[in-house]
């Protein structure tokens, strides 16, 4: 099958749209594309290759071996390979070793998994020089996310979903159910793999997908998964103005000081500045302000910090993780790493 120069099937006008709603069709782009041979990834590079000379796009595809499945990988890389060559596309090949990972950072598969994964991913991005990283998430993967994201006690971040575009991680498929794919898959007669883990109910989300899914939908309302769809949506709206909101007020809030070859990240927050916002966006700031500094942003850490900053007398202390200690300077509270990164014990002042 050789590429072809017009977009013909209904399903690649539809991402063709959507793509140019965001202003993601820029001309002379180079794209990652993430493929692991199964269904909804094949489709993604094919649907791609479809548009991809109207753009004059390049096309990478890249195969993660999570090292989990190693009786179906090669069958996996082989697909992935000749729909490449076949598209007219390069492919290439990246190994991780999560199951080693995982027990080093005592951390499930499923999370260790996609860390790794997109730090594959970047490292492959940066080798080819790519300026977009497009991976296969589907509006049935959104489903599940946020039911995840609910059993995991998700704001309304959280509750928002997955974004059609994250900075340069761009997912063209999430306004298409998984049907729509397999049909479009079997009307081109394009092959594509099975992954095994997916069917594993040790997994949380497999769980979600194969009985709690089919169970809500059959004993209490068949349109479950569309209004979680539009809950989503609504959430995402509200989300995007929230974050307005959010950089309009940081700068007279907070000053960071960026880390370079001899420090650390630092940050000052001004207490008064602070209390003044609304609870929402107080959260919100420190959540952003601690993932910047390179800290985790869990909920009880957050609560934490906003008490400290607008209660928290001179000389009080809040210890974080890796390292980071909170500080209360009277108008100001002070964020630093004064150790460096890494977990210690003990007062500034000792």
């Amino acid at each position: 099958m050789s590429p072809r120069k017009n977009v013909h099937h209904f399903l690649e006008h539809r991402v063709a749209q959507s793509l140019a709603a965001q202003g993601l069709t820029a001309p002379g782009q180079r794209w990652l594309v993430g493929v692991s041979g199964g269904a909804d990834s094949m489709a993604l590079l094919h649907i791609l290759a479809a548009l991809a000379p109207q753009h004059d796009w390049t096309l990478v595809a890249a195969y993660i071996d999570h090292g989990l499945r190693p009786a179906e990988t090669p069958a996996e890389w082989r697909c992935v390979q000749e729909a490449a060559g076949r598209l007219g596309c390069l492919a290439k090949r990246l190994a991780i070793a999560v199951g080693e990972e995982a027990v080093r950072r005592k951390q499930s598969l499923e999370h260790v998994a996609r860390d790794l994964r997109y730090q594959a991913l970047d490292q492959l991005g940066r080798e080819w020089s790519t300026d977009v990283l497009a991976v296969a998430h589907t509006a049935d993967d959104q489903v599940e996310e946020l039911l995840l994201r609910l059993f995991r006690g998700g704001g309304r971040k959280a509750l928002s979903g997955m974004a059609l575009r994250s900075g340069s991680l761009i997912r063209p498929l999430l306004g298409l159910r998984k049907q729509e794919l397999l049909d479009y898959l079997a009307e081109q007669q394009i092959e594509f793999c099975h992954d095994s883990s997916n069917d594993d109910r040790r997994f949380l989300r497999n769980r979600i997908r194969l009985d709690l899914l089919p169970q809500l939908e059959a004993d209490y309302d068949p349109g479950i998964r569309q209004a979680l769809l539009k809950t989503a949506d609504t959430l995402q709206q509200d989300e995007d103005l929230l974050e307005r909101l959010l950089h309009q007020q940081l700068p007279q809030i907070v000053e960071f000081h960026p880390a370079d070859e001899q420090t650390t990240p630092q940050a000052l927050l001004h207490r008064q500045a602070f209390a003044a916002l609304h609870p929402a966006l107080q959260r919100r700031l420190l959540e952003y302000l601690l993932w910047q500094l390179g800290a985790s942003a869990h909920y009880q850490q957050i609560l934490a910090t906003r008490d400290l900053a607008l209660h928290g007398h001179t000389g009080q202390e809040l210890h974080l993780n890796r390292g980071l200690r909170v500080r209360v300077e009277r108008h100001q509270l002070h964020f630093a790493y004064p150790r460096g990164r890494g977990p210690w014990r003990g007062r500034l002042a000792d």
